[in-house]
């Protein structure tokens, strides 16, 4: 869709002239509140916004600058996601020491897909927080790059430690390469690319949203509260049991 909608709107003669970079890919079923791209065109920061945000509803760009043909979106100086988890945490102040210990190298055969298990692949992670909210807690993880399925991992062991089927110090091991653990993997839906950070500041910043971006946000709205108004119908509250307790995990020893 945005190869086509480059050439679509005069923004590149061809999709190969387009040489379009992107700074971040994600699973099918995440969403990015943010992401970086790398397009060659003849046209200002101004007008080159103006017309990226007519490609699609879908897609909103928020800011523009000239780079050189050398820049490659995907060396970003940070990365930041957010896992948005409906379900409450059971023991704050524990997952919260777990989080604390993967500031540092993580090895990413234990918190990743893919990886050899020969030795560690260790990764570095500048800080990993627990926020509760109104309903859940939203997991924030802030790095310079990350590997396939980091963050999902990530956050399925941080659920594994509050339920009590990992300690912390299996946990710790787990981390710094000391030992491997398959842990489980969270559910793409929850997680969203929050921000991608460059040294650079952006030249243009898009005024928007535009007439097309402001009906599709209002569509957007009504179907998300339709559909949350639907499921409390079906199962009798916002996300409780049908007696009205709070849903939570159970604890097993993990094996």
């Amino acid at each position: 869709m945005l190869r086509a909608g480059l050439v679509r709107q005069g923004i590149a003669a061809s999709e190969e002239e387009a040489r379009l970079e992107v700074a971040s890919r994600t699973d099918r079923g995440v969403s990015a509140r943010a992401n970086a791209l790398a397009v060659s065109a003849p046209l200002a920061a101004s007008e080159l916004l103006r017309r990226l945000n007519t490609i699609s509803a879908s897609l909103f760009f928020t800011a523009a600058r000239g780079v050189p043909v050398t820049f490659r979106p995907r060396r970003a100086v940070r990365r930041v996601y957010r896992y948005f988890d409906p379900s409450p945490v059971v023991d704050r102040e524990l997952v919260s020491r777990a989080a604390a210990l993967l500031a540092g190298p993580v090895d990413t055969r234990t918190f990743g897909r893919g990886v050899p298990a020969a030795a560690p692949r260790p990764l570095p992670v500048e800080s990993v927080s627990v926020t509760p909210t109104g309903v859940g807690h939203i997991v924030e993880v802030r790095a310079p790059s990350f590997v396939w399925g980091m963050v999902r991992k990530i956050v399925g062991g941080l659920r594994e430690v509050d339920t009590g089927r990992l300690s912390l110090g299996r946990f710790e091991a787990a981390a710094r390469g000391r030992q491997r653990l398959t842990l489980p993997l969270a559910a793409p839906e929850g997680l969203v690319l929050w921000d991608v950070e460059y040294p650079e500041m952006w030249e243009e910043i898009w005024p928007g949203p535009n007439r097309l971006q402001r009906s599709a946000r209002i569509e957007q709205v009504h179907a998300a509260w339709t559909r949350g108004r639907l499921l409390a119908a079906l199962y009798g509250g916002d996300g409780d049991a049908e007696d009205g307790t709070p849903v939570q995990r159970a604890r097993e020893p993990l094996r």
